[in-house]
């Protein structure tokens, strides 16, 4: 599947069309932002992170009988996916702790 023109652009993810109309490819970006995008920088690797945990979320959602828009995983950064109209959400994770906090060692 080759990329074409660039669709869209966000904070995560580029947007590319691709030959078939209805899909289009998400190339995941190692861009970071924080305090309301006041706060801008770059994790190395975060976008190769970030496509291969939402394949497995989608890969499970799949096995749950759970259509998604996902096709497949591309590349380490580039995901297939179908031309949707999304619903916007967003999921943000703080690494707070309250109470106790231990880390221990698997073994």
């Amino acid at each position: 599947m080759e990329k074409k023109e660039k669709l869209y652009e966000g904070k995560a993810k580029i947007v590319y069309s691709t030959e078939d109309p209805d899909l289009v490819i998400q190339y995941f970006k190692d861009d970071a932002t924080a305090f309301n995008a006041a706060k801008k920088g770059t994790v190395l690797n975060k976008g190769i992170i970030n496509n291969k945990i939402s394949t497995k979320i989608f890969e499970f959602l799949k096995g749950e009988g759970i259509p998604t828009h996902f096709e497949k995983r591309l590349s380490d950064r580039e995901m297939l996916v179908k031309k949707v109209k999304i619903v916007p959400v967003e999921v943000i994770v703080r690494n707070k702790a309250t109470g106790r906090y231990e880390i221990t060692e698997a073994g």
